[in-house]
């Protein structure tokens, strides 16, 4: 059944967590009469921020190597945040559900404090067929929280890899964060991840540990000089222990720098630049979601897996196959 749109907007406005989770799932789902209602709610949330009831909430990506403690240090970070008053939300996108609908942080308890706090609203990673509809999904639940007058929306990624650029493009500040165990810190984090970080934290780093946390934190600054352009934002290296609440704060004050150096008029270009390559996003997941199910493309689908996967059909061919399938349609 489909939620009513006008009391979905009416409990959104009023920040009503039951109302937000409702919106959320709305907007998470995949079937097309849900994602209709989906896009009036939207359309209602996103030109009430437009008229200036709302003021831009702050978004940051986070993201790590495994292990890094990404969630204790979203923990410290967001109780600190809402001691200070503000609301946090928090969504995670988890490239797994790409691959099988599930998600590895559907379990809280590794913010229980955080979770429990009634300024705080955690929402696990979507499931998706596409990383573009995870995106599109996070996307739109950023809107819903905003909305609710969550003022910082904290994106969590999961792993290094796509969906690290995915998150990088729909939000303010891209943190991320590493550690300094192994010596060779700098050989497990992809030149990639560098490029399009603004804020960098060698976490844990505490009792016998700080040292090298601070090592690791002098060799990546050098490697971000080489793969950064002059006169480019130069993004910081700082270290923090999240499991200690050392320092945590002096990584916020970065990505207030950050936004900062961005300025009123860099933020509204960047979120522009955003917001058209979201569209194109959305365009390309709903054409992949109307190539699956179509019934010309379906009716063959199986014949050319089976070519394909015995060696008789060549790939180009097989893709003229289907898409002349989806054309004929």
């Amino acid at each position: 059944m489909t939620p009513d749109v006008d009391t979905l907007v009416e409990g959104i406005r009023d920040g009503r967590r039951a109302a937000v989770a409702q919106a959320i799932t709305l907007v998470e789902s995949g079937k097309r009469e849900r994602r209709e209602a989906a896009r009036e709610l939207l359309t209602r949330l996103t030109s009430a921020e437009e008229s200036g009831v709302h003021s831009p909430a702050v978004r940051v990506g986070i993201s790590g190597v495994p292990g890094v403690g990404k969630s204790t240090f979203i923990e410290a970070l967001g109780s600190r945040l809402t001691a200070a008053g503000h609301r946090v939300g928090v969504l995670a996108v988890d490239p797994s559900s790409v691959r099988t609908g599930g998600s590895v942080l559907g379990d809280k308890t590794r913010m229980a404090r955080l979770a429990a706090d009634p300024a705080a609203y955690i929402r696990p990673s979507p499931s998706a067929g596409t990383l573009g509809g995870v995106a599109r999904a996070t996307v739109q639940a950023m809107a819903v929280l905003e909305a609710a007058s969550y003022d910082v929306v904290l994106v969590e990624t999961v792993g290094v890899g796509q969906s690290e650029v995915t998150v990088a493009g729909m939000v303010d500040t891209f943190l991320f964060l590493t550690l300094a165990r192994t010596g060779d810190q700098l050989q497990g984090i992809k030149k990639g991840i560098l490029e399009i970080a603004d804020v960098v934290a060698v976490n844990k780093a505490d009792g016998d540990h700080e040292g090298e946390a601070r090592v690791a934190a002098r060799e990546l600054a050098g490697a971000l000089r080489l793969v950064r352009g002059h006169g480019e934002w130069a993004p910081p290296v700082v270290t923090c222990s999240a499991l200690h609440d050392a320092r945590v704060d002096d990584v916020w004050d970065r990505v207030h720098a950050h936004r900062d150096h961005l300025g009123p008029d860099g933020l509204a270009a960047k979120r522009a630049d955003q917001q058209l390559d979201f569209t194109w996003a959305l365009v390309r997941d709903e054409l992949d979601q109307r190539l699956r199910h179509s019934p010309g493309v379906r009716a063959i689908r199986d014949d050319v897996r089976r070519e394909v996967l015995a060696g008789d059909l060549p790939a180009t061919v097989a893709a003229d196959r289907l898409l002349a399938a989806y054309d004929g349609g």
